[in-house]
């Protein structure tokens, strides 16, 4: 099976810092609804990171996919629904997301072997 592996960052909206916890705290919170989600996405890994620099705050979403997988944006579930209004909230689409280059993934194979 074909695994992409992502890390990318976007830059959080001046003054938006607060709702970005609200939005952690509300993914956190409904986990169970989440996880079900990313079965259907067939995201094996998601993991959020936060950095501020230069008084800026940016989100980095790292992530491990198995092809085929349902897109958030046609998702019926209500978390995705809620997920994707922070996003728009929170999320400044003026900045290009940067996506960092992938120099090596290291799987174990047992790991790998449950992955489809």
């Amino acid at each position: 099976m074909k695994l992409t592996t992502e890390l990318s960052r976007f830059k959080v909206k001046q003054g938006k810092e607060v709702a970005v916890e609200q939005w952690m705290g509300f993914l956190e919170k409904q986990m169970d609804n989440v996880l079900l989600t990313l079965e259907d996405e067939k995201m094996f890994v998601e993991t959020i990171f936060s950095e501020t620099l230069d008084g800026n705050t940016y989100l980095y979403w790292y992530s491990v996919q198995g092809e085929g997988g349902a897109e958030l944006e046609n998702s019926s579930h209500e978390v995705d629904q809620k997920h994707m209004e922070y996003w728009n909230d929170c999320i400044d689409s003026t900045y290009s997301p940067v996506d960092l280059e992938a120099k090596l993934v290291m799987i174990q194979k047992k790991v790998r072997s449950v992955m489809n």
